[in-house]
């Protein structure tokens, strides 16, 4: 089970040092009912993961199954896509709370490229007692898309590859 809160931001923090630098790629298999994505996922001097995941319907908790798989069958699954894969380059910062603000540039360069930043959570209630004002970002998190639709990656991957084709 996946509990977070994701929200629209302008570039990255300030006055944050990120603890990982990730750089991915990911494309998606399905995106109704469930989505399935691939994602290949390498840490900037660490080594590289290759992941198969599978998401419920949901914002704030949904089901979320994330299984490893080898590079082989990673490039057989980008191979049958058949679309670019999506970019992004990830920034983890570790907030005075001890959670992790983890965020996201978007297919850097592209016409539409964007950034968003999630906050992952043990529980429900976690998630609703923290606030963005309590880590110093009040400004930094104004625009909050939790259970907004059309602003997931997989709405991003239909309305970026699909339309397109």
């Amino acid at each position: 089970m996946e509990i977070e809160r994701k929200w629209l931001v302008k570039g990255w923090p300030d006055g944050l040092c990120p603890e990982h630098i990730y750089t991915m790629e990911q494309g998606y298999l399905a995106l109704h009912p469930t989505t399935v994505r691939i994602r290949r996922e390498t840490e900037r001097g660490g080594i590289t993961a290759y992941i198969l995941c599978f998401k419920g319907k949901g914002g704030l908790v949904r089901e979320e199954i994330e299984v490893s798989i080898d590079e082989t069958l990673f490039e057989r699954l980008r191979v049958l896509i058949g679309l670019p894969l999506i970019r992004k380059e990830r920034r983890d910062y570790l907030l005075p709370d001890g959670r992790t603000l983890e965020v996201n540039e978007v297919d850097a360069g592209a016409p539409g490229t964007f950034f968003y930043a999630e906050v992952e959570f043990p529980t429900v209630e976690a998630s609703e007692v923290w606030s963005p004002e309590a880590a110093g970002l009040a400004s930094y998190l104004a625009d909050e898309v939790t259970e907004k639709q059309g602003v997931s990656m997989g709405a991003y991957w239909e309305r970026t590859r699909y339309d397109v084709q």
